[in-house]
This record gives structure tokens, C-alpha cells and sequence, in this order.
């Protein structure tokens, strides 16, 4: 899956239950500064999604943060990070970090004690479109980092998922952006329960 990427990780370090990379994984992203109703989304998808898939996303602040926590309930998560596996970025997260590398798995393309770089953040995104057999994005601004693992996802034919936000919302505009461009649009649960594995991985 990493090998279709334009630039593949070079080596990947991880932490925790390597065989979680042997099942249906689906890539969750969003906004870090989630408004109400984009949190509910999260974990409405989460909830749906964790049962049929390991989540995938980047243990950042907010979105990210929802999809980990609520995987750690019945479900698995597989958290791609910007830095080296031994800093704990943010710091808020730090317990989240330490209870996926005992039951779920981490993944960094970074030495251990790399710090947290800026640019590293964009790369993260590409290996974070790759995994997941699709992706969806609960909450985004248009200009945002969200956008940019988009944009990864559709250099790799991934199907888009995300849901309508309220008319000139600002913490939504780039998933109405998205509609607008032809990602497919979920405005029930329903539609979310047929969101199911497409792969069998053997």
C-alpha cells in the first residue's frame, strides 16, 4: 500500500501490534480545533467504523484525539506520527500515546529521538492517505492540513468521504468544499453502516 506513494517511507519504526497493518484499515482526519458538532461527527464515525475496521489517523490534537480514544473501546487504532516514537507529541496526549503502544501500534518514518518538526507533518499526511483503505474527513477548514491528506488520498484514486456542515461555517468550509468537488457525502448513519471493508488481506 505505501508503495503506490510518489515517495515511499524509506523505513518505518513502530510501537506496539505490528499485525494490526494485516487488517481492513480506513483513515479518519479532521480539524485539531473541532467545533461541537465536527467532535460529534468524530465519534459517531468512530463508533460506526470501529467495528468493521482499525481506524487509522495521526494522534494530534482533537480529531485525531477522538478517533484513538474512542478505538480503545472494542476497537483498534493505528496513530502515524510526526516525530520519533520516543517524543510524545502533544503533551496533552501523553496516557494516549502509552495505552496505544500497549494494545494498538504506532508508526513513524523518524529516528526515535526525533523532535517535532513543522515540515514533518505533510509527510506524515501522505502515509496516513495511504493506509487506510479510504478516507474520511469529519471536520476541516479549506485552507488546512486536513486538506492536504486529502489531496494524498486522491493521488492515489482513495474514495473521499465527509459530511455537509452549516452554511458558511468556517470550521466546515472544507468539507463543503469537498461535496462541491464530488466526494461522496454522508448525511445518515445509515450510510455509515455500509461503509465496510473492501479488501480481504491475507
Amino acid at each position: 500500500m505505501l508503495k503506490a506513494l510518489r515517495h515511499p517511507p524509506w523505513v518505518l519504526f513502530y510501537q506496539g501490534n505490528i499485525h494490526l497493518l494485516n487488517e481492513p484499515m480506513i483513515t479518519i482526519v479532521g480539524s485539531r480545533d473541532l467545533s461541537e458538532y465536527g467532535a460529534e461527527l468524530t465519534v459517531k464515525t468512530c463508533e460506526v467504523l470501529k467495528k468493521h475496521f482499525v481506524l487509522v489517523s495521526g494522534l494530534a490534537k482533537g480529531a485525531d484525539s477522538f478517533v484513538h480514544k474512542c478505538a480503545l473501546e472494542n476497537g483498534h487504532s493505528i496513530a502515524v506520527i510526526g516525530s520519533g516514537l520516543g517524543t510524545r507529541y502533544p503533551r496533552e496526549n501523553s496516557s494516549l500515546y502509552a495505552a496505544l503502544m500497549r494494545r494498538d501500534l504506532i508508526l513513524s518514518e523518524y529516528p526515535f529521538h526525533t523532535g517535532v518538526r513543522k515540515e514533518h507533518f505533510p509527510w506524515r499526511n501522505r502515509i496516513l492517505a495511504a493506509l487506510g483503505e479510504a478516507l474520511i474527513v469529519t471536520e476541516a477548514k479549506y485552507r488546512s492540513g486536513t486538506m492536504l491528506t486529502v489531496n494524498e488520498a486522491l493521488t492515489l484514486s482513495k474514495e473521499i468521504y465527509t459530511f455537509p456542515h452549516p452554511f458558511e461555517s468556517t470550521h466546515g468550509s472544507g468539507c463543503n468544499r469537498l461535496i462541491a468537488d464530488g466526494a461522496n457525502i454522508i448525511y445518515t448513519s445509515a450510510q455509515l453502516r455500509e461503509i465496510r471493508p473492501k479488501l480481504v488481506i491475507g
